[in-house]
């Protein structure tokens, strides 16, 4: 690929936290995948339909490691996707082993031993945002502090056995792990949260417990080729993605219901009733940041006639695909009763996320509580007017004000 100033430039402006860029309109009427610039002003290849995207996901040509590092394409700052990850004779195989890995920790039958506890949390957290409201009844309550961060954060913690009281200092450090636009900030970022979980391994080695953390240390002892950097990598991108996601997907669910208050009205007079089907569009509607998902072309590969070369930069935008008119009606439309809804939020194929039913279970058990517990919650601002974190590859916002 060569660069032409033609090319638009990634991330497309949005009017606002519900609506994903006009421009993703326009591209779903190409059938081809289209040449784009990346943040960092490198060629890449966006993919926006949704047929394509699946297709791209499983197949085993596209990774996310690059036969010549230096030559690849740079994404941005963020130090979660800035370029090329992984050793690329060897991904596949290290991609499948360490999922072997993790496979137990995140099972669906885990997940629902799991739930009791999820659903202590969340009336924990539902406890204060009442009792914050009850002491100053005219002052908005921030949801977005006092549930959405806060409990993906303590189940995370509990999941990998991370500190509950470190949360502050790594969500500070995943902040910036996850901006684009703070340069090298970034990379620091990241190479801290991997020395503080080389940290937390250590003292898993001496002292084990029942959570991630000590099953990849005692993996890590049992398979020389499993280095403590591989571990403090995995484990670091646990710990980030286990409540960025999450934390973000809460935030939108709640906006989604509440923009509109007879559709709030409907989820609340049965929200254990609707829940997972709403917990489906709502994941439609928001998968992760508004750049895509990074895979590099292994090969030459025919993409509805464009040849994508060898080492070529993809972008698979998961929200743009969730959205493709070709696929979806009224796309944009937020239909809680959409049947089929086979959405593409958690990825597809060999890369599907290992933590799907781990999101699912806090995002049905936190809207379906929330909403039961608070029916007439509204939000305290216009959804228009509420701020999307500024430079972050994975959106969300700043705050979510509300009432009742």
């Amino acid at each position: 690929m060569t660069v032409t100033e033609s090319r638009p430039q990634l991330p497309f402006k949005r009017a606002n936290a519900i609506d994903i860029a006009p421009l993703y309109g326009v591209l779903h009427r190409e059938t081809a995948p289209v040449e784009v610039l990346t943040p960092a002003g490198d060629p890449a290849w966006l993919i926006t339909r949704f047929e394509q995207a699946r297709q791209i996901f499983a197949d085993p040509r596209f990774g996310r490691s690059h036969p010549a590092p230096e030559q690849a394409s740079k994404i941005s700052d963020a130090a979660i996707l800035n370029g090329p990850s992984g050793e690329y004779e060897q991904e596949q195989a290290n991609h499948s082993r360490l999922r072997r890995l993790l496979v137990p920790a995140f099972s669906a039958g885990r997940m629902r031993k799991l739930s009791d506890h999820v659903q202590e949390l969340v009336d924990a957290r539902v406890d204060e945002m009442i009792a914050v409201h009850d002491a100053d009844p005219d002052k908005p309550v921030d949801l977005h502090a006092l549930l959405s961060f806060a409990l993906p954060v303590l189940v995370i913690c509990e999941l990998l056995g991370v500190p509950y009281e470190d949360r502050e200092y790594f969500h500070e450090l995943s902040v910036r792990i996850g901006r684009m636009d703070i340069g090298a900030e970034a990379q620091a970022a990241s190479d801290e949260l991997r020395e503080y979980m080389r940290r937390l391994a250590a003292d898993k080695r001496a002292e084990p417990q029942a959570d991630v953390v000590t099953d990849l240390v005692k993996a890590q002892a049992e398979d020389p080729t499993f280095s403590e950097e591989d571990m403090a990598r995995l484990a670091a991108g646990l710990l980030f993605a286990g409540h960025e996601t999450t934390m973000t997907r809460i935030d939108m669910g709640v906006v989604f219901l509440l923009a509109d208050l007879s559709r709030r009205d409907r989820f609340a007079a049965d929200p254990e009733g609707q829940a997972q089907a709403t917990v489906e569009e709502v994941l439609r509607m928001t998968a992760s940041g508004d750049l895509g998902l990074l895979r590099y072309a292994r090969e030459d590969v025919d993409v509805e006639g464009v040849t994508i070369k060898r080492g070529d930069c993809v972008l698979l935008s998961a929200n743009a695909a969730n959205r493709d008119p070709s696929v979806f009606a009224d796309p944009n439309e937020f239909d809680p009763t959409r049947t089929p809804n086979i959405h593409l939020a958690f990825g597809h194929g060999a890369h599907f996320c290992i933590g799907a039913s781990l999101a699912r279970t806090e995002l049905r058990i936190a809207l379906s509580t929330l909403f039961r517990r608070l029916p007439g919650l509204r939000l305290a601002v216009d959804p228009a007017d509420l701020e999307i974190r500024p430079g972050s590859i994975a959106g969300g916002l700043v705050s979510l004000p509300v009432t009742w």
